[in-house]
């Protein structure tokens, strides 16, 4: 129903921030503050306390409650959940039924909501990899593949890190763990696990986003397409992706890597970024990469991989080279 109708996540702005179910409102009962008075006096004097204290708090912000929801839902149709679907949803339910909205409530609140998301994971997903040396261009394939009705992921969008340590952009602001995880929940429930879902190929973690254990051990068992695309053509794509970032981020990020770039190839780097040399500095940063990429693959199984030879990274043509490959196998 979440896809449809509006939303409200009546926890504390300090909950709601931590992680939320994706396109919720925050329509707090409570302040941050207010709810540690009311979680205290539940401890110390009971429930019935704790109510009359909760409606001493927000004896004047009903009215304030009904205005928002309106301008949320000026259809009056909502949907309402706080952590554990207790007081704090049902006292919002009852005000807003009693003012004429249809109601539904989220049964056993947030938390109800969280060992859904990790049920999820547990799923077992017809998953194809799409994978290239960094500079091949997979990002954009993988966009293509979707212009193309075909099931995808993009599991950098939903992380808001290209997964390097330039990723950021200087930027992106990625998510929290736990609201990464909602996000790619909301995905994988989208999906038909009858028909292959393309995933681009990525380490545990994409900056400071983690793939569940579960999705990322599929990941590895799964057939992987291996785009190559010619050295140069790849330090072309990414002197125009990232080339014309701000200098001081990219140098910042080079020396994130400076112990396994190696203090040589640091400084150069570092100092072909200063003088606007982007395609050197792109070319020895690349090559730290392309071994870390060989590594990773070569913990698969040989027989898992799949090249298709490109000439460009080119998103249109790598795609059909991609779809050929497969309906020629």
């Amino acid at each position: 129903m979440a896809e449809t109708v509006p939303v409200i996540d009546v926890r504390t702005p300090l909950e709601f921030v931590h992680a939320r179910i994706p396109g919720a409102f925050n329509l707090p009962i409570f302040s941050n503050e207010e709810r540690v008075k009311v979680g205290t006096c539940y401890k110390q004097k009971g429930r019935e306390q704790a109510i009359l204290l909760g409606f001493d708090l927000t004896g004047s912000k009903w009215s304030g409650f009904i205005k928002e929801a309106l301008k949320i839902a000026p259809e009056k149709k909502i949907l309402v959940h706080c952590w554990r679907g207790g007081m704090r949803s049902g006292a919002m339910a009852w005000a807003l039924n009693l003012y004429g909205f249809e109601v539904f409530l989220l049964e056993g609140g947030y938390k109800r909501y969280r060992n859904w998301v990790l049920e999820q994971f547990k799923k077992t997903y017809s998953i194809l990899i799409l994978g290239g040396m960094t500079g091949s261009g997979k990002t954009k394939t993988l966009q293509q593949l979707k212009k193309l009705s075909h099931q995808i992921i993009d599991l950098e969008d939903l992380a808001q890190h290209q997964g390097s340590s330039y990723g950021s952009m200087g930027r992106l602001n990625q998510p929290g763990q736990e609201q990464f995880e909602n996000l790619l929940a909301r995905e994988l429930n989208k999906v038909d696990t009858n028909i292959p879902l393309w995933l681009e190929d990525e380490s545990l973690s994409i900056g400071r986003c983690f793939i569940p254990n579960s999705i990322f051990h599929q990941m590895r068992q799964a057939p992987v397409m291996k785009i190559t695309v010619p050295f140069e053509k790849r330090v072309d794509f990414l002197v125009k992706e990232y080339g014309v970032l701000d200098k001081e981020f990219l140098i910042e990020s080079t020396s994130r890597i400076g112990k396994r770039l190696g203090p040589e190839q640091t400084r150069d780097a570092i100092l072909a970024i200063r003088e606007n040399r982007m395609d050197d500095f792109i070319k020895i940063v690349l090559i730290y990469y392309d071994k870390t990429y060989a590594n990773g693959q070569g913990k698969r199984e040989k027989e898992s991989i799949h090249l298709i030879q490109c000439n460009s990274t080119d998103a249109e043509e790598n795609c059909k080279l991609l779809l050929n490959h497969i309906q020629s196998e």
